[in-house]
């Protein structure tokens, strides 16, 4: 998803000059790199200094600039989380912070590293737009949709390397609309972000072994949320589970169950969610969700 964001991101800046991309002590490569050696004045690393990468992408934002400030997720949105809400989200300036490495992708570096609350620290800023692609394919879209919105400032949370592609067959995507990955009749699993392989997997065993019709929906606009795509999918699927490789406060799970309640759904409804806990385990990604207890039995 990585290469991806970047060889989007490379194409829709050839095409409109505004774009500029600030860094923070991330070295660019593949189409990051191309970007940095094409057009060397729109590209700025700024070292470890995520408050100085935000403050300078807003003063970009002011003069009409498109600034893209990218680095791993914990660095791009707690380190420099005042200057977010105060210079951009305050401001309602259209610039994109990138968060790479979603969830606990990058499990051999700790907690220190694990974005498992990002997606409810950002949806509670006012102003912030939230998106979580689940495959590269989906991020190529989310980044053409991020480069052309005026709406205001944007987290794009994306995964790292070695996402396959999940959405050959889905519905068109949408800004803020709920897209259908395939569609049945007893289940829904709603996911977003690199966990949608799980997600997947679920419904291959749900569909072979238990004879199941499922449903496999990307939620990937989390703010603004897709509030009347859920109300159908809690309506429609007698079963409904929510994927969600985050902490269970403030994220998916916990809007679902939410409008759950409000329209007084019957469905069965089951989420399952990171811990909520620092989890101090060393291992591949897969041991990492093991440990938080999302796992394939």
């Amino acid at each position: 998803m990585r290469n991806a964001f970047a060889e989007a991101l490379y194409e829709a800046a050839k095409a409109d000059d505004r774009i500029r991309v600030v860094v923070a002590d991330i070295s660019p490569a593949g189409s990051m790199e191309k970007f940095q050696a094409e057009y060397p004045e729109r590209f700025i690393n700024v070292g470890v200094a995520e408050q100085a990468m935000i403050g300078i992408a807003a003063g970009m934002a002011l003069k009409g600039l498109r600034p893209f400030c990218y680095t791993i997720a914990t660095f791009a949105l707690y380190r420099p989380f005042e200057f977010i809400r105060n210079d951009l989200c305050y401001q309602n300036l259209p610039v994109i912070v990138v968060g790479m490495g979603a969830g606990v992708i990058y499990s051999t570096l700790g907690s220190t590293h694990h974005a498992q609350e990002d997606v409810a620290i950002a949806s509670a800023i006012p102003n912030m737009q939230v998106l979580a692609p689940c495959d590269p394919a989906e991020c190529r879209e989310a980044v053409k949709y991020a480069a052309l919105q005026s709406k205001g400032c944007l987290y794009l949370r994306i995964g790292k390397a070695g996402e396959p592609d999940l959405t050959q067959k889905a519905d068109p995507f949408q800004f803020g609309c709920l897209r259908y990955l395939q569609t049945g009749i007893d289940v829904c699993i709603v996911a977003y972000g690199p966990i949608m392989k799980m997600a997947r997997q679920i419904a291959e065993r749900l569909e072979t072994q238990l004879g199941k019709s499922v449903s496999v929906a990307s939620c990937h606009t989390l703010k603004p949320l897709d509030r009347m795509g859920l109300q159908e999918v809690l309506q429609r699927h007698p079963w409904v589970i929510v994927l969600e490789e985050h902490s269970p406060h403030g994220g998916l799970a916990a809007q679902v169950k939410a409008i759950a309640w409000d329209i007084k759904a019957k469905c069965e409804l089951e989420v399952l969610t990171l811990k909520d806990g620092f989890i101090h385990c060393y291992g591949s990604h897969s041991h990492l969700l093991a440990a938080h207890g999302l796992k394939l039995q």
